[in-house]
C-alpha cells in the first residue's frame, strides 16, 4: 500500500533531530497501518484516520531510535529518558495515542499479544 503520512506531518507532533532521516520510521509506520487495514480491522477506518494512526506511529518508532529526554540536569550531569523497555506500543506515548486512534482496537490486542485466531479444543472423550 502507499505510505500515508509525510515527514512534515510527523514533525509537527515529535521534535526531530535534522541528521536522523524519518523515512524508516514512517515506512514501519505504515507496515503496521497496512496491517491494520488489511487484516486488523478491515474496512474500519477512513483514510484520514489510517492516516493519524500511521503519523503517530511513526512518531513511536522515531522515538525508540531518539528518546525524548524527561529529565536533564547541569551541574550534576543527570540524563533519564521517557521509554520502558519492552511494553510494545505503551514504550511512548505516541504509541499510546495510535492505540487510542484506532478506535477498532486491533493495536491494543496487537500490543497485549491477543492477535491469534480463537480456537476450540475438545477434552473430553468419545463416545463408543
Amino acid at each position: 500500500m502507499a505510505i500515508r503520512t509525510t515527514s512534515e506531518a510527523v514533525e509537527l507532533i515529535i521534535e526531530t533531530d535534522v541528521d536522523i532521516s524519518l523515512d524508516p520510521f514512517i515506512e514501519t509506520g505504515s507496515a503496521l497501518v497496512d496491517w491494520l487495514d488489511e487484516k486488523g480491522a478491515p474496512d474500519y477506518h477512513t483514510d484520514t484516520m489510517l492516516e493519524l494512526i500511521e503519523r503517530w506511529l511513526s512518531a513511536h518508532f522515531y522515538a525508540i531510535r531518539d528518546p525524548r529526554r524527561s529529565l536533564e540536569a547541569v551541574r550534576g550531569i543527570q540524563e533519564q529518558f521517557a521509554i520502558k523497555v519492552g511494553l510494545g506500543l505503551d514504550q511512548t506515548p505516541y504509541g499510546q495515542q495510535a492505540i487510542i486512534l484506532d478506535t477498532s482496537g486491533a493495536l491494543d490486542r496487537l500490543n497485549d499479544g491477543k492477535t491469534g485466531k480463537p480456537a476450540m479444543f475438545w477434552m473430553g472423550t468419545l463416545r463408543s
